[in-house]
């Protein structure tokens, strides 16, 4: 089996990466991003390739001849970029991928990184949609995770071949870019006074064993992959020892604000959480990948809290 990853330079991507390597059923693995891998990679073979530069990625296809592709090359908004180049990034690698794989005869599956986002958390809307909800974003991460599902199964259509859509609770864990995780963090934590609801998330492992057996299954549909369990902005809060701090109404612009000037922006579909909350029913999961999540959102929520905060050592003799 010979596996293309977009996205390899994140984390996820990285350790999707790793463990591949290790599968004695895949015997090639390459991949691209616009960042390089920060973990040590033995077999894989790395290609620093901006989303945006389309012939680029499409030579790389080409002369790769995957026969999976594993689509990780989703950009989470105020995660490793802002907004607006999240976007950007997002959508062009999607739009270019697919546009590459036009003719690729060695082609037999893909996979696609989602996010439980593109059901949005609109009134009166499913507070713990399944798989059988049609998407509805109220987010701009969303709307962009919807787009990529979208031309992936416009792809997989014309190239008739099984695709796996992986809709992800918020990834968190230690080293891993989340701007939730970020938010969580801080000395002081924003929630909603009016209401403070629930959040699910997954641990970054139990995220890259999803992708891995997907790539392994071959299979076709669309899977929630959530932690069990879920907390509030509050609870984690007070998990972490921080300072659960109640807003209301306007005040969420002020906590916004000051969360960003200390270091955690807030996108858009992370106060929709804040405020709304974010469950999905990820009981499918096991049935159809054969594995499902191992930590409980409490659990994931323990073990960000349990990465050390950065120390600096000084040089021995130094006095100031």
């Amino acid at each position: 089996m010979r596996v293309l990853i977009t996205g390899m330079g994140g984390e996820l991507g990285t350790r999707v990466a790793q463990l591949l390597e290790a599968h004695p059923d895949v015997t090639d693995v390459c991949g691209m991003d616009i960042d390089p891998p920060r973990r040590r990679l033995y077999r894989a073979d790395f290609h620093r390739i901006d989303p945006r530069l389309r012939h680029r990625g499409t030579e790389l296809v080409h002369d790769f001849a995957p026969d999976v592709i594993a689509h990780l090359g989703v950009f989470e908004p105020d995660a490793r970029s802002g907004p607006r180049l999240a976007g950007a990034l997002t959508a062009s690698g999607a739009v270019g991928l697919f546009e590459a794989v036009e003719g690729l005869s060695s082609l037999s599956s893909v996979v696609v990184r989602s996010g439980i986002e593109v059901y949005g958390r609109r009134r009166g809307g499913p507070t713990s949609p399944d798989e059988s909800v049609v998407p509805d974003p109220t987010s701009a991460f969303g709307h962009a995770l919807r787009h990529v599902e979208q031309v992936a199964t416009d792809a997989a259509h014309r190239l008739d071949v099984p695709l796996t859509v992986l809709r992800m609770a918020p990834v968190v864990g230690p080293h891993f870019p989340s701007p939730l995780g970020r938010l969580l963090r801080l000395p002081a934590v924003p929630y909603s006074a009016t209401g403070d609801p629930p959040f699910a998330l997954v641990h970054q492992s139990d995220a890259a064993a999803a992708v891995v057996a997907a790539v392994l299954a071959g299979g076709d549909g669309v899977v929630n992959v959530v932690g069990p369990g879920a907390v509030s902005a509050s609870a984690a809060a007070r998990r972490g020892g921080r300072v659960p701090v109640p807003v209301v109404g306007p005040g969420w612009r002020a906590a916004r604000l000051a969360a960003e000037m200390a270091g955690a922006p807030v996108p858009d579909h992370v106060a929709e959480l804040l405020r709304r909350g974010r469950v999905a029913d990820g009981s499918s999961a096991a049935g159809l990948l054969g594995v499902a999540p191992e930590l409980g959102t409490p659990d994931v929520v323990e073990r960000l809290y349990d990465w050390p905060e950065v120390t600096t050592i000084r040089p021995v003799g130094a006095t100031t």
